[in-house]
């Protein structure tokens, strides 16, 4: 199920605040990230498409919730990044606080992947995401990106770390790596976000009975 419905994702709208997001959608995985974490070039690898989502060398550039839709209501969501201090903080306050309510209180949304540079996991900024985002008792998946840029061994290291700090939080939590330059670990993350949308399904299904 997975890898087809992920390659007929397209774009449907931008959304600058909770107002704007779309009444069509009833069930979302959200891609969240500091910026130039490579949250962008997960979802165009994860789709097969190297221009879905927009890819910038410039940190920050992403300031709106953006859409991406599967078909039948599914959605991938791409988040704005966060973290980026050169961004004035005027800025970047109204972000946080939409991506802060969007990740609480959007019903439609049905789990978060988390996407962190390997190369440095974890920061305050990404644990203080996860603690806000923790009383949903959704589901969090971390891709940590550029493992090309580790040796296989490091690598590996700083993933049982995660999973470790990821699970002692939550039994719901997982991460593995993730390449999109050497497009490793993608049939992984396909599995976990295809079992999430098929979950959702099964749930809506037990509803109408």
């Amino acid at each position: 199920m997975s890898a087809p419905l992920f390659r007929r994702a397209s774009f449907l709208t931008s959304a600058p605040d909770l107002m704007a997001l779309p009444n069509e959608s009833t069930c979302e995985i959200a891609f969240a990230g500091r910026s130039n974490s490579g949250k962008s070039s997960v979802i165009n690898t994860l789709t097969g498409q190297r221009r879905l989502a927009r890819v910038s060398k410039t940190p920050g550039r992403t300031q709106l919730i953006n859409f991406f839709g599967l078909g039948d209501g599914r959605f991938l969501v791409d988040l704005p990044g966060y973290g980026y201090a050169q961004v004035p903080a005027a800025t970047r306050a109204p972000w946080g606080r939409v991506l802060g309510e969007y990740l609480r209180t959007r019903r439609q949304l049905v789990g978060l992947v988390l996407v962190m540079d390997i190369r440095h996991p974890l920061t305050q900024l990404d644990t203080d995401l996860l603690e806000w985002f923790g009383p949903t008792r959704k589901p969090v998946h971390a891709l940590l990106t550029k493992t090309d840029k580790l040796s296989r061994s490091a690598a590996l290291h700083t993933l049982r770390g995660v999973r470790h700090a990821l699970h002692a939080a939550s039994s719901c939590w997982s991460a593995q790596l993730f390449s999109s330059l050497k497009r490793t670990g993608i049939d992984d993350a396909e599995t976990v976000l295809g079992a999430w949308f098929m979950t959702n399904d099964a749930l809506k299904d037990t509803d109408r009975r």
